[in-house]
């Protein structure tokens, strides 16, 4: 098995919402196709892959470095046992010559070729990636789905309470039980009687979760944890900036509540000093590494492998990004769930046509590869790449 050729483009995601930190006016994703030689059915098979929202496209990084080694590199050193190719090899191949620490936008740019390269090494095994997965790195076991989440509660211009309502029916209309909201972006007291208008809605403090994205500093973020504990939320995301471990373990000792963070940590090593100095409980915070914009699924494992040597188990992992490439991830992989954008950053949130959310769950076809394909406006942007 050979790559014969890569090909990238950069996808608009502009959308005219806002979390507490950015807008997404200006957002870009990068989509590119990674061509084999092997062919079934006829075709050559190709692997699809792109970069969660929340991070811009990666065009340089890919042409310049990351898509050249890949081609470059020796074809019989991307192999594994089996002939095909393997994505730790081909992952050891673009991040040769690369300095250790710095994980910013390089992991995004690698993330997206080795989505690419799972879903070429799945459709070559005619199998789906959660199985793929189940049966190489968890003992055959996968869940029969996987529990979601819809992710929404933007800001945007002129969107008032029965607006912000109206959008959580709706998900709850499509069949999840959960709902997330952005909050941060307005003072306390306008916030709060957002929270308990949604509250209203869904019947349950664990019926919603909370997201700061990373905006308050330890004392806000005390502050407003004090005001949101009463409502037993499902959790109270990212109030800090991420890479501040001291203040998250300051705030994990005050906060009873579950916390949840993890989406803008794209390394092995970041991870683990969450882990460590973070403060996090593994009996109820959530981890949200994200495998699209952390140097992908390889690097994933190793952090999954590192947090059952620390204690936690594999269930407190919900990835963020909404995506198939995370969705196949949790059920193969039998993490806690994963995020979706039913209704945000299309056409890359949200999932296949034929995967209905049902009693808050999504349980996926036995197709193989990813399942890019029967996402049919998805399809329509990667199906004009190659």
């Amino acid at each position: 098995m050979r790559i014969v050729a890569i090909h990238e483009i950069v996808a608009p995601i502009r959308s005219a919402i806002a979390n507490a930190y950015i807008d997404f006016s200006q957002m870009t994703a990068s989509v590119v196709a990674v061509v084999t030689d092997r062919v079934v059915e006829g075709k050559p098979v190709v692997g699809y892959g792109f970069n969660s929202n929340g991070r811009y496209a990666q065009s340089g990084l890919l042409r310049e470095r990351f898509i050249p080694r890949l081609r470059d590199a020796d074809p019989q050193s991307l192999l594994g046992a089996e002939g095909l190719i393997d994505p730790a090899r081909a992952w050891a191949a673009m991040m040769r010559n690369e300095k250790p620490g710095g994980h910013g936008e390089r992991s995004v740019a690698v993330g997206v070729l080795d989505m690419a390269l799972w879903d070429a090494l799945s459709k070559v095994e005619r199998v789906p990636l959660w199985r793929l997965l189940a049966d190489r790195f968890n003992g055959g076991a996968a869940d029969p789905g996987a529990w979601v989440y819809a992710a929404g509660g933007y800001y945007y211009p002129g969107k008032d309470l029965e607006a912000l309502t109206g959008e959580m029916k709706r998900y709850l209309d499509l069949g999840y039980s959960c709902v997330k909201m952005k909050i941060g972006g307005m003072p306390l007291a306008e916030d709060l009687k957002r929270i308990e208008a949604v509250l209203k809605l869904v019947g349950a403090g664990d019926r919603l979760a909370v997201d700061v994205n990373g905006r308050f500093d330890l004392r806000t973020a005390l502050g407003w944890g004090r005001a949101l504990a009463p409502y037993g939320l499902r959790w109270y995301e990212e109030p800090l900036d991420p890479l501040d471990y001291l203040s998250h373990a300051a705030l994990a000792n005050d906060y009873a509540p579950p916390l949840a963070t993890g989406e803008n940590l794209f390394s092995l090593q970041d991870a683990r000093n969450l882990i460590r100095h973070g403060g996090l409980r593994p009996d109820r915070d959530v981890l949200q590494f994200d495998p699209a914009l952390g140097y992908g699924l390889v690097e994933y494992l190793r952090i999954r492998d590192m947090l059952v040597a620390h204690g936690w188990s594999p269930r407190r992992c919900v990835p963020h990004g909404g995506h198939q490439f995370a969705l196949n991830i949790a059920v193969g992989l039998r993490l806690g769930g994963n995020e979706s954008y039913p209704q945000v950053f299309a056409p890359f949130g949200g999932f296949a046509d034929d995967c209905p959310v049902v009693d808050g769950r999504v349980h996926l076809p036995d197709a193989p590869g990813i399942g890019f394909e029967r996402k049919s406006d998805l399809w329509a942007v990667m199906r004009g790449i190659v």
